[in-house]
C-alpha cells in the first residue's frame, strides 16, 4: 500500500464539532506520511464527486473515520456514498452489480473493479466498549462492532475491496479516555500499514 485516501465522514453539529474526528485523522496522516505513505484527504461537508473518483481510483485503501450517528454513519456521509458509489458504476468502483443476464439469481454483488484495494472503518461512539459482543446488555443483543457496521462492509465489499480491522474510540462523551484512544488508534495505524 502506498497510497491511502482518509475520508472524514464527520457531520458537524452544535453539540460535536468534530475535533475527535480530526485528531484521529491527524494521527493517521502523520503515521503514515512517517512510514513513506501519501495521503489524499476527502470530507462528506465538501467535495466533487468526479474529484472523489479520482482519488478512489488513485487509493490503494481508503479509512473511513466517522463518529457513528443512531448507530450507523452520519447522512451527509450516506449522501457521499449515495452520490460518489453511484457515480462509480458502470466501470469506475464496480461494473453493474456482477450479474449476468444469463443467470440473474447468482453472483449478486460480483462486479466489484476494486480488488487488491483495503478499507478501514474507524468510528467514534458515545457506547461503553462492553454494550458490545454482551448478551447481557440491551441494546446490541450480543452483537459486536463489525455486526453493527455490516451494511458499511457490504458497501466496501460490492467493490471488492478487502477489509482491515474496524477501530473505534467508545463511551467518547460520557467517560472519555480520549489520550488513551488516540494512543491506540495511531498503534492500530502502524500495525497494519
Amino acid at each position: 500500500m502506498q497510497n491511502i485516501l482518509i475520508i472524514n465522514a464527520h457531520q458537524p453539529y452544535d453539540f460535536s464539532k468534530g475535533e475527535l474526528t480530526k485528531s484521529l485523522i491527524d494521527i493517521a496522516t502523520k503515521a503514515l506520511q512517517n512510514k513513506g505513505l501519501t495521503v489524499k484527504h476527502s470530507k462528506v461537508t465538501d467535495y466533487a464527486v468526479a474529484d472523489e473518483l479520482e482519488k478512489w481510483q488513485w487509493a490503494d485503501a481508503v479509512i473511513f473515520q466517522f463518529p457513528s450517528n443512531w448507530m450507523m454513519i452520519p447522512w451527509l456521509a450516506k449522501k457521499y456514498m449515495d452520490d460518489v458509489f453511484t457515480a462509480g458504476m458502470g466501470g469506475i468502483l464496480c461494473n453493474t452489480d456482477g450479474r449476468s443476464s444469463a443467470n440473474p439469481n447468482i453472483n449478486y454483488g460480483t462486479g466489484g473493479l476494486m480488488k487488491g484495494k483495503k478499507y478501514m472503518l474507524s468510528a467514534t461512539f458515545n457506547a461503553p466498549k462492553n454494550a458490545f459482543d454482551n448478551a447481557n446488555e440491551y441494546l446490541f443483543a450480543g452483537k459486536g462492532l463489525d455486526d453493527l457496521f455490516f451494511p458499511i462492509h457490504c458497501n466496501f465489499r460490492f467493490f471488492a475491496m478487502t477489509p482491515l480491522p474496524t477501530f473505534a474510540c467508545y463511551d467518547v462523551i460520557k467517560n472519555p479516555t480520549i489520550e488513551q484512544d488516540l494512543k491506540d488508534f495511531e498503534s492500530h495505524i502502524n500495525q497494519y500499514f
